[in-house]
């Protein structure tokens, strides 16, 4: 939410994503950044989805998901999403920008794309959305049942 507008599909642009990916390389937003996004974790949980959540922002997290597919899958994916938004975009032009982005933000010298150590990694390559949710589901229960994380 911005300003109590839903600003979801907006900060979901190809154009946002690209300037991300370049913004992220500046060790002073990264600085400016990481103590508001550590302060969302609240009480019952947070869910957080970005390239450094689990080896930067949320070193501690108890349950920790490396989501990823192969690059043409989530090439072919986007182009899905866009196309029935009615923008037109080319498979080709979207997998050279993930395939550049993916390399920039693995290259950066601050929180580069990593997996983190104790990270369950899920690729969701040939994966239908609701096994994708199942597995993350499934690693949570774990926990819970495990004591490591409350329901």
């Amino acid at each position: 939410m911005l300003d109590g507008v839903d600003a979801s599909a907006a900060v979901r642009t190809e154009a946002v994503g690209a300037a991300a990916s370049r913004v992220a390389v500046v060790t002073g937003v990264r600085r400016a950044l990481l103590a508001r996004q550590r302060a969302f974790r609240r009480s019952p949980g947070l869910v957080a989805d970005g390239r450094d959540m689990g080896t930067v922002v949320f070193p501690d997290a108890l349950v920790k998901v490396y989501v990823t597919a192969s690059a043409e899958e989530r090439a072919r994916r986007r182009h899905k999403q866009l196309i029935e938004k009615g923008i037109s975009v080319t498979l080709e032009s979207l997998l050279r920008d993930i395939r550049e982005r993916d390399a920039r933000d693995a290259g950066r010298a601050a929180a580069p794309l990593t997996v983190a150590p104790d990270a369950e990694i899920l690729d969701t390559t040939n994966m239908t959305i609701d096994a994708a949710i199942g597995f993350v589901l499934d690693r949570y229960q774990a926990a819970v049942r495990a004591g490591t994380v409350r329901s």
